[in-house]
């Protein structure tokens, strides 16, 4: 799925990957490729990708949110 973490003045990651971890309001939840339609609120924690080549990054947020459908995931953070 493709994956695209903007912040309000920059991008901070756009790639591919297999599986996406986030920091939910009432805890932590993956998406994975062929997700159900989704929009959520992201709380301060860590976001954690695994890539399409298995590396996995992680990039710590104060909040944000999420929007993915179709294999395109947009997360907007702080």
């Amino acid at each position: 799925m493709k994956i695209k973490i903007t912040k309000p003045d920059s991008v901070l990651y756009e790639d591919e990957a297999k599986l996406v971890q986030l920091p939910g309001v009432d805890g932590k939840f993956e998406i994975l490729e062929n997700h159900a339609p989704i929009i959520s609120a992201l709380a301060e924690g860590e976001i954690r990708i695994v890539g399409a080549d298995n590396a996995e990054q992680t990039f710590a947020i104060r909040g944000g949110i999420v929007k993915g459908q179709q294999n395109d995931l947009m997360l907007l953070v702080q």
